[in-house]
């Protein structure tokens, strides 16, 4: 299993654009999220380990914070012609598997995913109510085998200060997860 770091883009960075289709084939853009008081993007996918050993954390985070007047999107940029295990028809089965209650988007160029500077699922990108980068990193320290509870700790006290708008350190820890499965 191989590791990958996100690639730690400068904080303040503005959210790229995107409009992609979820897993019933309706679009979701970035601007459908204007009225919320902040933005997740997350890049997951279906087959990762990393992704696996935390969806369950994934899940009872955004029911913990959708309430809260964040708004949760996760994507999947992984190229599915070699890693079909990802495609929009498994992903539409993992959401409900997972309970996932976010919209689950699928990248088919992985233009978004570039825009992003997304390295690795998963990779989580979290932006003020202006849409600048107040957090990327990781949702904790847990890792498959690394016996740590997952908690989501660091995206938790990351969006807890954005929420009540407190300052947060600039000092955050890279996610880190596979690779995002690039087309050739």
């Amino acid at each position: 299993m191989a590791e990958t770091p996100s690639t730690m883009v400068a904080l303040g960075t503005a959210a790229a654009d995107f409009r992609l289709p979820d897993t019933d084939g309706k679009l979701v853009a970035r601007d459908d999220f204007a009225h919320a008081k902040g933005l997740l993007v997350m890049f997951i996918c279906n087959h990762c380990p990393f992704v696996q050993h935390i969806r369950a954390g994934l899940a009872k985070f955004a029911r913990d914070y959708q309430s809260r007047g964040l708004a949760i999107v996760a994507i999947n940029s992984n190229d599915v012609a070699s890693y079909p295990a990802d495609s929009p028809a498994k992903m539409k089965e993992e959401a409900a598997r997972a309970g996932y209650v976010f919209p689950y988007l699928y990248d088919e160029t992985q233009g978004v995913a570039k825009a992003y500077q997304a390295a690795c699922t998963p990779d989580f990108f979290l932006y003020d109510r202006n849409r600048r980068l107040f957090y990327r990193g990781q949702f904790d320290d847990s890792r498959p085998g690394n016996n740590k509870a997952v908690t989501g700790n660091d995206l938790r006290a990351a969006s807890d200060a954005l929420l009540s708008g407190k300052p947060l350190s600039a000092s955050q820890k890279p996610s880190i997860g596979c690779n995002i499965k690039w087309k050739r």
